[in-house]
Formats: C-alpha cells, structure tokens, sequence
C-alpha cells in the first residue's frame, strides 16, 4: 500500500496585483503543511489573472486605443518564468516537501501565454504546460503552446501531468498523456458550470487516474457590495467547484463551492493497478491494429538562426 496525499487550494487572483495574489497562495501554507499534501495544484491563471467578462476593446475588424490600454495592464500584471514570483513559489515548495502544480499567464517577448507550471521541492521549476488551444476570445490575448509541453513528470505522488481547462474536452491531447503513463491529472481551470464535474469523473474514469481539479473563487461585485477591480466587467463570478476524484469516478473530495480554501485527500496508488484491471485505454483495452495517435513534440519557432559552414 503507497499512500500519498493530494490538495487542492481554490482562490481567486486580485486583480492587476500579482503580488497580492502570491501573498494569499503563501497566506495558505501553513494550512497546507498541516494537510501532509505531496503535491498541491492551484487554478488555471492564478498568477497573471483570468480577465473574465473583458473584451480587450475587440470586435470583428478593429480594435479600440481603450482595449490596448487594458491589455497592456493585462500584460504588466504577467510573470517571466525566471521572475521572483517563481523563486518564491520555489521556496515554499520546498518548504513544505511538496510539489506545486500552478496556472500561471507566461510572459514571453510580447506574447502571453496561458501556463501551468511544475514546481519540484528540490529542482524548483523543472517544466511548464503552455495551453494548446485557447477558447473563444482567449485567443485575442494568449498565444497557442506547441508540442514540446506535454510533460508527464515524476512527483513526489507520482507521475503527474497537466491540462487546462477546455483542453480536458480534446480527446486526442488526453490518449497522449494517457500514453505516457499519467497517475495525477491535475486539471487548473476557471470553469465552475455543473457540467465540469461531470468531464473530471470522466476522465478520471476513461483513464483510470487520480484527478485534481483546481477552480479560481471569484466573488462578484454585488455580493460584495462594493465596487471592485475585475478587468472592466459587470459580474465576474466564479464559483469554484474544486474536486479530487479517484480511478473509478469516485469524489474523493469537494467539491468546493462558493468560497476559497484547501480540499485534500489521501490516496492509494495501488488503486491505480485494481482500476485498470478492467480497462486501460492505451493497453489492453486499446485497437492500434484500428487506431493510431502521432503525436508532434518538435519545438516550433517562427525563426530559425543558423549559420552555414564555409567550404
């Protein structure tokens, strides 16, 4: 029997303040600690911000100067992945002895990029997940990630792995971490609708793994009574609905709805063998006389130096 211990910490960022985002991640340690957690996922966009209900200035054809304005606080209130914000995380995960798993908005050249990064107790950030595909409107302000971020790593809880948010809905992104022998689905996302609950005990389900997702807590100006900075719009409420979910589809914990705070369950890996005794989808239970998945890890750049050797 190998038991380990999964947590999930459900917050909102603050708006514009990355910082004061970093400080309530920290305000949590303590609490985490006493939790045992080996590893400890965090929601999709926690430090750079989720600009939910914000249109950038954007419609079909132009953009307004208001919109670049917004962006470029969008932009500002963004982390490098060698930045301060990453050694601080860094510190506390090892700290705790646990790793982190965490959506960050990436800042690379004049690109931002939505991000989960992996956060080691003695390597710090060892790899990162940029989101494959941006939905909808996200595209306006995220570029798309690329092949060579799919890593399914070791962890202290086991081999983990990252999606998020609506790339949890490509089948084909979930057989290639399935391939790679995924244990810990950590899914960072915004998406507090019912329904979610749903696609995380699917996928626990279809591929026989141990599912974290961690939801952003979002309150709304009206239920606080006063007037908020949330990107510009009217209501930016979300819920939360943070889950733990074991191999079988069962809640393990959560979720948790409407308010922030730590989930945490202790696991069993040795369920991960008992679950897919019956199925295993890129196993025995799979056809590759019928069907066959290639996957592309090839870095891609717009711009490639080299130089030509003289004869």
């Amino acid at each position: 029997m190998t038991l380990k211990t999964i947590s999930v910490l459900q917050i909102g960022s603050v708006p514009s303040s990355t910082q004061e985002t970093l400080e309530k991640i920290l305000s949590y340690e303590a609490e985490i600690k006493r939790s045992g957690a080996d590893i400890v996922v965090m929601p999709e966009a926690i430090l750079g911000g989720y600009p939910k209900g914000e249109s950038f200035g954007t419609q079909l054809g132009f953009r307004l100067e208001s919109g670049r304005e917004i962006y470029q606080k969008y932009y500002d209130a963004a982390i490098d992945l060698s930045g301060p914000e990453v050694k601080t995380l860094s510190e506390m995960s090892k700290r705790l002895n646990a790793n982190l798993v965490l959506g960050v908005i990436e800042r690379a050249g004049a690109t931002l990029y939505c991000t989960a990064i992996f956060i080691d107790p003695s390597g710090g950030l060892t790899h990162k997940h940029r989101k494959l595909m941006p939905t909808g409107s996200e595209r306006l302000i995220w570029g798309q990630g690329d092949g060579s971020t799919l890593p399914v790593i070791e962890t202290n809880a086991g081999r983990t792995g990252a999606t998020i948010c609506w790339e949890n809905y490509m089948p084909l992104l979930r057989t290639a971490l399935y391939a790679k022998g995924i244990e810990i689905w950590c899914a960072p996302t915004v998406d507090a609708r019912p329904v979610w609950q749903s696609t995380m005990q699917h996928i626990a389900l279809e591929g026989r793994c141990f599912v974290a997702s961690a939801c952003q807590y979002q309150p709304s100006p009206n239920e606080l009574d006063q007037k908020v900075d949330n990107w510009g719009a009217d209501d930016a409420l979300i819920s939360g609905g943070s889950v733990i979910i074991g191999p079988l589809g069962d809640v393990l914990a959560g979720p948790l709805l409407d308010k922030e705070g730590l989930i945490s369950a202790e696991i069993n890996m040795d369920d991960l063998a008992k679950a897919r005794y019956d199925l295993d989808v890129i196993g025995h239970y799979a056809r590759p006389d019928i069907f066959e998945l290639r996957v592309n890890e090839t870095p891609r750049q717009s711009v490639t130096t080299f130089v030509e050797e003289a004869d």
